[in-house]
């Protein structure tokens, strides 16, 4: 097995062995950007490591002394040459991109001897001492897991009694001292020194890096994001450029166009004598990119002309980082950028505009779930006007409204979040350990840090709304308080974060729903256009199908009747019927069901006119309908004119030991027909009415929870015996079918039998899931979590469906309904229909459409079209 790959013997394509920053360093080295040289060791390497109890084997050892031997003699530099001395930085770098979650060293190859070698070299001994100060730092962190705080309290107290601010104000000879003290740091941690042999150095390091595939942040970071824990990382060692070395040095990240709004301009941050950490850790506060075209007029242009030419090559926006040693500039890095869901859909679309991209590529380049923060609401603009504000400069780092509490700590977020409670995360800045707090809040506001800093590039990712670099505001994370110019406020106070001006603001703000843009718009009308299966609403409120037509839904995919009966006097009506004590009552409840069933249907028809309405019959739990408590018994046995003690008796009566597996669903309609056939009555009539002033009517009845044959066909042949009835004392057609929802797994082993009666499938993804596995979805949430984290399940498969039997079980019956019927029609309208990775199963095993709740409709339409794409291109 080959292990290590140089920088020119790799290329893109190969991200799954040398990981995304690899791949894309031996990309940039073929297309002749000026990247510093290196090798890459592969995420095979890393697998070997890990199964190997995180040993280094000899055999990738010698290896590497091999690569290095082939460095050396590339960059003309050697490890403790006094005349050329090479020193490297080791990165992680898996296959998609994980900022911040994994491990870097710099300056490695720095020992008490080459730390003077490099001051003469150099003839600069404050740069020398800077490097061997920051190799010493991050070296105990990442490798011995050393706590940062025995070295920043060292820093802090040497530039508090030399009375300075920043790092590069302290001198050749504080910087020494602080050296010296740093490496006590390791004989009182550790019982041994900092190692100087470089090998060993490189040896360590190598290993903290594969072994940082595994720590906590790197983890949480892949759950979230839904990487898979089988990657590993790969390790990239690259000669190290300098931009500490001197006024006329710098470092810097930038973005080929602005991430969060998405302007054709570059946007980024940069800092002169600095090394890459300190523009991301928010240690200073970093120069505009911008400051660049006259701080270095040259080197600007040599960026845009590179920037240029690696969108166009990518065809992507670019997230990169650049270091100037002495005036001379090097590319470390190049990735796909992260970027806001605002930004996402103008970028696609002038990438198109610009000719980079196909409509078919831009869509491609969406993340499908960032669509939910275009949605997200903003604040009131009158609301604000009365507003209280704390602060007007912070950093307008990632956009969005949020309200919630104070918390200065991630656990405290998460903890509070767990409760219920929203919550507002603030901190001086961010790290990468605090992900999972990051998460659980609403907003992050940070006091430190810029635009790219940590809080920033996560938040945008997350689509978290972000205020940044805050620096009027004084946070005292001990004592759990934040104060601001016009007083001081304790954690729980309640603060509203707008990420898209950096303003914060006294307690809770009125919000408002951002709406659409005509960016949005085009990106939308192409994910229709290239889609071929189509994407419904499960709705039956008239704001809800409202919400959905806007979103040019294909039609109603689930109107779930049960939901129409909560209201107070229709839940009278659905408690007489099923608390009757003889037929004629029981028919007196059925008239009044009937009749504002009908009006509920008429409304939904008018608004959907031509398009497909799918009605499921009554389908909720019988436990649902039935007073529980003392109080409410004795209230309902006012209302349908009862005595209270019969009652009680009648209820304990119908009570079920497992209501989502007892008196419901078809089993309603086959004990109580009558409910059935009146809700179809309700259906027909009200479809007659709509067609009757001139539209078109697509009306589906659903029979849900079949799991027999003989269940089926005995209520399809009383309802429509009914329907045709009423349709020829009208004298009048109607456009009607009877389809069947299955939601166990005994219905799709026999869906060829249901497919003799069933006019269309609908899959129930909920029901289907908690009878495959035998999890109820009220109570898994329980154990659910710590499967996941065991990697007992992949991800819950309540939001993404289980490819290993559910996805299987709806193939099977997919299949076997089609054998009868090839042009059955066949959906889902379960939850995981609005879930983008659910989406490609449905799309491979062919379903005709997917249905979701209104508000994700974009986000489903996207997921289609990408997959449609993505299956065209194979």
């Amino acid at each position: 097995m080959r292990r290590i790959y140089a920088f020119n013997e790799g290329h893109a394509d190969m991200k799954d062995l040398l990981g995304g920053k690899g791949a894309n360093l031996a990309e940039m080295t073929h297309l002749g950007l000026p990247v510093p040289q290196g090798f890459t060791i592969t995420t095979q390497a890393c697998l070997e490591f890990l199964e190997s109890n995180n040993t280094l084997l000899d055999e990738l050892k010698e290896e590497i002394s091999l690569a290095v031997a082939q460095l050396e003699d590339k960059t003309g530099k050697k490890f403790n040459d006094a005349k050329n001395l090479l020193l490297v930085s080791v990165r992680s770098g898996a296959k998609f991109s994980m900022p911040g979650m994994m491990d870097t060293i710099l300056n490695l190859g720095l020992n008490d001897q080459n730390v003077e070698k490099l001051a003469k070299l150099t003839n600069n001994q404050r740069f020398a001492y800077d490097c061997y100060r920051r190799l010493l730092q991050m070296f105990a962190n990442v490798v011995y897991e050393i706590d940062m705080k025995h070295f920043d309290r060292i820093l802090e107290q040497k530039k508090k009694e030399k009375h300075i601010q920043y790092d590069y104000d302290l001198s050749a000879d504080d910087l020494q001292s602080i050296i010296i003290d740093y490496k006590k740091v390791y004989q009182q941690e550790l019982g041994f020194e900092f190692p100087q042999n470089v090998f060993d150095q490189i040896h360590e390091a190598v290993k903290a890096v594969f072994k940082s595939w595994n720590n906590h942040r790197a983890i949480v970071y892949r759950k979230l994001n839904h990487i898979p824990d089988d990657l590993g990382t790969a390790v990239n060692i690259q000669e190290m450029v300098f931009g500490n070395m001197s006024e006329n040095s710098g470092t810097g990240v930038l973005f080929t166009r602005n991430p969060a709004n998405g302007e054709a301009n570059l946007y980024g941050e940069y800092l002169t004598n600095a090394q890459g950490e300190d523009v991301v850790a928010g240690i200073r506060t970093p120069a505009s990119i911008n400051r660049l075209k006259d701080q270095f007029p040259s080197i600007y242009q040599e960026i845009l002309q590179y920037t240029q030419k690696l969108e166009k090559h990518y065809h992507d926006m670019q997230d990169m980082e650049f270091t100037i040693e002495n005036g001379r500039l090097f590319i470390l890095q190049t990735r796909n950028g992260k970027r806001t869901a605002q930004a996402a859909v103008k970028i696609a679309v002038d990438l198109v505009q610009e000719g980079i991209l196909t409509p078919q590529q831009a869509l491609l380049t969406i993340d499908c779930q960032s669509l939910n923060t275009l949605l997200h609401p903003a604040f009131d603009p009158s609301s604000l006007e009365q507003a209280s504000l704390i602060s007007s400069m912070g950093l307008p780092a990632s956009p969005g409204a949020a309200t919630g509490e104070i918390v200065f700590t991630a656990d405290r977020a998460k903890e509070l979040a767990d409760q219920g409670h929203s919550v507002i995360l603030v901190r001086h800045e961010t790290s990468p350990e605090d992900i999972v707090g990051m998460h659980s809040s609403k907003a992050i506001v940070t006091s430190q840090g810029g635009m790219t800093s940590h809080a920033a590039v996560v938040a945008r990712g997350m689509g978290k709304c972000c205020v940044a670099g805050c620096n009027e505001l004084e946070i005292n994370e001990d004592k759990k308080t934040l104060t601001y110019p016009g007083g001081q406020l304790n954690e729980g106070d309640i603060i509203s974060a707008d990420g898209s001006t950096g303003k914060l603001y006294l307690g809770e703000i009125k919000t408002i729903a951002t709406g659409k843009n005509d960016y949005f718009d085009q990106v939308m009308e192409w994910a229709r256009q290239y889609a071929d299966m189509e994407v419904r609403m499960n709705a039956e409120t008239v704001n809800d199908i409202k919400t959905g037509l806007q979103f040019k839904a294909n039609g109603i995919g689930l109107v779930r009747t049960e939901h129409m009966f909560f209201e107070a006097q229709r839940l009278i009506a659905i408690r007489q019927f099923l608390l009757a004590k003889d037929e004629p009552a029981r028919q007196t409840a059925l008239e009044t069901i009937r009749h504002f069933q009908t009006e509920d249907f008429s409304n939904i028809f008018d608004l959907m006119q031509d398009k497909a309405v799918v009605i499921r019959l009554l389908d909720a739990p019988l436990h649902e309908f039935l007073p529980h408590s003392h109080h409410e018994i004795q209230q309902v046995a006012q209302d349908l004119h009862l005595d209270a003690d019969e009652l009680f008796d009648r209820v304990q009566a119908m009570k079920e030991v497992n209501p989502m597996m007892g008196h419901r669903g078809c089993r309603m309609g086959m004990t109580h027909p009558g409910l059935y056939i009146a809700q179809s009555e309700a259906i027909i009539r009200a479809a007659i009415k709509t067609a009757q002033a001139g539209h078109e009517v697509k009306a589906e009845i659903m029979i849900p929870l079949v799991s027999t044959q003989g269940e089926l066909k005995s209520l399809k042949e009383k309802i429509k015996e009914h329907l045709d009835q009423i349709l020829n004392q009208e004298k009048i057609s109607v456009d009607y079918m009877i389809g069947v929802m299955i939601e166990t797994p005994r219905a799709c082993f026999i869906a060829d039998k249901l497919a003799e009666d069933a006019c269309f499938f609908s899959f129930g993804t909920n029901d289907l899931t908690q009878l495959s596995f035998g999890y109820s979805r009220d109570d898994a949430g329980k154990f659910l979590n710590q499967y996941m984290d065991q990697g007992i399940l992949e991800h819950d498969p309540f939001q993404t469906i289980d490819t290993s039997a559910v996805k299987e079980l709806i193939a099977l019956a997919t299949q076997k309904g089609r054998s009868i019927k090839d042009q059955l029609k066949v959906g889902v309208c379960g939850e995981l229909g609005g879930d983008p990775k659910s989406i490609e199963s449905f799309h491979e095993i062919g379903l005709s459409y997917v249905s979701c709740s209104p508000y994700r409709v974009p986000i489903a339409q996207l997921a289609v079209a990408q997959s449609s794409i993505r299956h065209q291109e194979k």
